[in-house]
């Protein structure tokens, strides 16, 4: 047990959670000492009477394929298997992907007669068959106006007797239909089942790292240096990586592992490459192999399963410094993998990782006190340890606050708190997948298949999907290859759409998405023009710090659209976006100027030549600053 941690109690814990999936910026947790519930720890009814906790919540190594924690996932497509049919493929879903495999066509082509076929199939396969997988494809269809007439309502149903049959992307949907609603009794209930599905699936000692899904615009500008990292093996970088490691270079030969195990840097994970490339860097005397090996064999990724094998790789790991190889040691004890159960040593070891600062050993000292594993059941003690392991980026953690506030054990029972971490985890599921086959999609110049991936994901919730749909759609216009209700999409559809998406993306924190929303409506573009809801969304845009919302709330306030005619206030927002962004000096140097003319000449007409300079200088102003 770490005493400089997990025995300090701090009265207000304030800490930035780990940039999970498709956040517009880290989530920011504050703890203070209303919300730590005063438990005795003797009564431990509240938890062994909640099946919520009857999972192995130091997580397992018996992880389930992808395809059966995604059932009706498009995998099969874009990852198909090494051989034609493997054993876990189920051939009584052939039509349903045939029916997909069409619609990935005629999105990508613009097809409108293919993706009329391809939706009535899946409308039949619903309607008719009742399978959950083309009911969740159709809420799709439904809830895009995608060759069917854009109906929330239908599409609505459609996720919530797919989400009865198992479609866990469908229960995404809900949960995140649910949680926008503020019905969060609901969207609680299903984030808890999609985190646990996640949770389980992470790895035992030493934690993935978290893959960003990538922004493909950054305010206006592609995030060119960040996609060039996510070219996978035509990336020139990871060529020269490649060709160290053939030359023999220790470190090299690491990276290599590291890039095919977690599946880094657009590669496709492949734990047969990461074997030998582990093992190579082993022979060469590289330590930090050793943990990833034993992790290996543990699972059994890409070898036969040995848990002996696993114990040996991880107590050279830590003989060599690797700290929280040491987790991996504790859970094999806890569980009697490969080793006879023991309480005590287990503890031992987790105490030694958490001594040394490793955010696992918190986690799984955490486990033991909450459960009594080993140990005196205290659950303050517990709460204490989850919370260094979360500021530290442990995302199992997460998980367990989020549980702690589900249920009141530990802490004041909040279920917004719960919904939103939760979340944060069930985000990292395996359906997560969709943004990298998006962004292979988006660099190979497929615009319309990114833009369906991308948007499929807007659908279950992830605000980086979000705008990087509704940012394909305004950047590439007919290129986007947008669908409409009766083919391919219109001007007014494309922009009702991105406005949508922009909307939803901006109720998730993305200041940029407020921007354009702002911008929307100052044009009418997608919607009716409206000064006033314009100037809304620049308000929420300027409460993010945004030097362009400011310059547009300044020049809305001096020419007295959607906000009173008020040269002071014009002035004032204009010299808060010059000390934000410096690059804003001309326009607001020339804004500034505008000003002064029409306080010094009112009925002059320099008034109408500056105004009708400005107007020329902006022609977008809103979008263009």
């Amino acid at each position: 047990m770490s005493r400089s941690s997990c025995h300090l109690f701090l009265f207000l814990l304030l800490f930035a959670l780990f940039p999970f999936p498709l956040l517009a910026r880290p989530f920011v947790l504050v703890l203070s000492q209303d919300d730590l519930k005063d438990v005795q720890n003797d009564d431990v009814s509240p938890l062994d009477s909640d099946s919520s906790w009857d999972d192995d919540d130091f997580g397992g190594t018996h992880v389930k394929p992808d395809d059966e924690l995604d059932p009706g996932s498009w995998r099969r497509l874009f990852e198909p298997p090494t051989t034609l049919l493997s054993p876990s493929h189920d051939t009584s879903l052939d039509s349903y992907y045939a029916a997909v495999h069409k619609i990935i066509s005629a999105s990508n082509n613009g097809d409108a007669r293919l993706m009329e076929e391809a939706a009535a199939e899946i409308e039949t396969a619903a309607n008719t068959d009742g399978d959950p997988h083309a009911r969740s494809v159709l809420g799709f269809l439904c809830g895009m106006g995608m060759m069917r007439e854009r109906n929330k309502a239908k599409a609505f149903l459609n996720h919530y007797f797919a989400a009865e049959g198992g479609n866990a992307q469908s229960k995404m949907a809900l949960a995140y239909t649910y949680s926008r609603q503020d019905m969060h009794e609901k969207a609680v209930k299903l984030y808890a089942e999609l985190a646990e599905i996640a949770v389980n699936s992470f790895l035992i000692s030493k934690d993935s790292p978290v893959i960003e899904p990538i922004r493909i615009h950054n305010g206006a500008e592609e995030n060119k240096e960040a996609l060039k990292k996510s070219r996978g093996e035509d990336d020139e970088d990871f060529q020269i990586l490649e060709y160290q490691a053939q030359k023999g270079n220790a470190g090299a030969m690491y990276k290599m592992g590291l890039f095919y195990y977690f599946g880094l840097r657009g590669l496709r994970r492949d734990h047969t490459k990461a074997l030998m490339w582990f093992l190579k860097a082993v022979d060469k005397g590289e330590p930090r192999s050793l943990e990833l090996l034993g992790e290996i064999y543990a699972r059994g990724a890409g070898v036969e399963r040995n848990y002996t094998k696993a114990l040996e790789w991880l107590s050279l790991a830590s003989e060599h410094g690797l700290y929280s190889a040491y987790n991996g040691m504790g859970y094999l004890h806890v569980k009697g993998y490969g080793v006879e159960k023991n309480y005590t040593k287990a503890k031992e070891y987790f105490d030694k990782a958490a001594d040394n600062e490793d955010a696992g050993g918190h986690y799984n000292l955490g486990v033991m006190y909450l459960k009594g594993i080993g140990v005196k059941r205290d659950v303050k003690i517990a709460c204490k340890c989850f919370i260094v392991a979360a500021n530290a980026g442990q995302p199992k953690a997460f998980y367990q606050l989020a549980k702690m506030f589900h249920t009141g054990v530990g802490l004041k029972k909040n279920l917004p708190m719960a919904t939103a971490l939760y979340k944060l985890v069930a985000e990292r599921g395996p359906w997560s997948s969709l943004s990298r086959w998006a962004l292979e999609s988006y660099l190979k110049g497929d615009m319309g298949k990114a833009f369906l991936l991308y948007s499929r994901m807007a659908e279950l919730g992830y605000e980086i999907a979000q705008s990087n749909a509704a940012w394909i759609l305004d950047k590439y216009g007919e290129r986007s290859m947008c669908m409409g209700e009766s083919g391919v999409c219109t001007d007014a559809e494309r922009h009702q759409r991105a406005h949508s998406l922009w909307w939803q993306a901006s109720e998730q924190g993305n200041e940029h998405a407020a921007l354009l929303i702002g911008d929307a409506y100052y044009y009418g573009r997608g919607t009716v023009r409206d000064y006033e809801r314009a100037a809304e969304a620049y308000i929420h845009a300027k409460s993010q710090s945004n030097a362009q919302a400011m310059f547009n709330l300044g020049y809305m306030h001096e020419h007295g659209q959607g906000l009173p005619f008020d040269l002071h206030l014009a002035k004032r927002y204009y010299d808060q976006a010059l000390e934000l962004d410096p690059a804003a000096k001309l326009p607001v140097t020339l804004a500034l100027a505008s000003l002064w003319v029409r306080k010094n000449y009112a009925d002059s007409f320099l008034v109408s030549c500056s105004l009708w300079y400005m107007s020329c200088f902006c022609l977008s102003l809103p979008e263009h600053v």
